[in-house]
């Protein structure tokens, strides 16, 4: 009995992270500003989410807790703007250095753990760290002097890996208090009523696009925010961090063959070698941070 969820939770892993892995693609390919791309991924996330999160809350005689909703409300937050800043980059440089650099989320949750929880780490675990910044490093010292875009959107990535950290350490401590769905659906609501006011407050427009575009805004939102995130959080309930960590470092790489066949993005020596240093290094945090 145990070995059934087991194999279906490791192939629901796997099936997520190839949808998560087209995110940057369809925000490259969409004819719109990225933030536009990533307001409709979460408005679409949060209509979709909706009815199951209202027959759920009518089935449910409990409340929810109200500092439970708060931190979901604030893991929204942090999550917009990841979003925003992750986009951003994506449309000014290319779908791969963004999405790259944003995975170094995981150094800066173990860095925060550490300012925040006063939690001693291992030297291993900054070993892996020096490791992910040199990769980073190498990645982009020969884009330092040529306006190619790859050095701000790098930038932007790494930014936007810095919020996506907070809205994980912010959710750890809000799941322990609401259901999975309660916690999604008000915290992806939260992300895309923030980006609707950034798209507004920046005049970008919401309509006018080519159904092809809008095709895509339904394909990030159904396949992205819900069924990647879904079957992500539901092999989180069967398979270990260890075993889910590690593939999740799988979403660049397979961004990096998408971005290639489809896109027709060419990367140097320099952004390979140094972007699998960079997976290497937060593949080393992750495994001393879980052991």
């Amino acid at each position: 009995m145990p070995q059934k969820p087991t194999i279906k939770a490791f192939s629901a892993l796997l099936a997520g992270l190839g949808f998560m892995s087209f995110a940057a693609i369809i925000v490259k390919a969409s004819e719109a500003p990225g933030i536009v791309t990533t307001f409709y991924r979460m408005a679409i996330g949060t209509l979709l989410l909706m009815l199951p999160f209202t027959i759920l809350r009518i089935r449910s005689q409990n409340h929810l807790p109200k500092r439970g909703v708060w931190l979901a409300i604030a893991a929204g937050i942090c999550f917009g703007f990841d979003m925003w800043l992750w986009s951003t980059g994506v449309v000014l440089s290319n779908a791969t250095i963004p999405t790259l650099s944003a995975n170094l989320a995981p150094i800066w949750v173990g860095i925060g753990t550490v300012i925040v929880f006063k939690k001693r780490q291992k030297k291993a675990f900054w070993l892996g760290i020096l490791l992910a910044l040199s990769g980073m490093l190498l990645m982009i010292h020969r884009d330092l002097s040529q306006n190619n875009h790859i050095v701000p959107g790098a930038l932007l990535g790494i930014a936007a890996g810095l919020f996506y950290a907070t809205f994980y350490l912010v959710s750890e401590s809000g799941r322990k208090l609401l259901g999975t769905l309660d916690f999604l659906f008000i915290s992806t609501t939260t992300s895309a009523v923030m980006l609707g006011s950034i798209v507004l407050l920046n005049g970008h427009p919401l309509t006018g696009y080519s159904s092809q575009t809008y095709l895509l805004f339904l394909g990030i939102g159904l396949g992205v925010q819900v069924m990647g995130w879904y079957l992500i959080s539901f092999s989180q309930g069967y398979l270990p961090a260890t075993t889910v960590a590690p593939t999740l470092l799988g979403q660049p790489v397979l961004t990096f063959v998408w971005a290639a066949v489809l896109l027709h993005e060419q990367l140097t020596i320099w952004h390979i070698s140094g972007g699998l240093l960079v997976i290497a290094g937060i593949y080393w945090v992750h495994y001393h941070r879980i052991r």
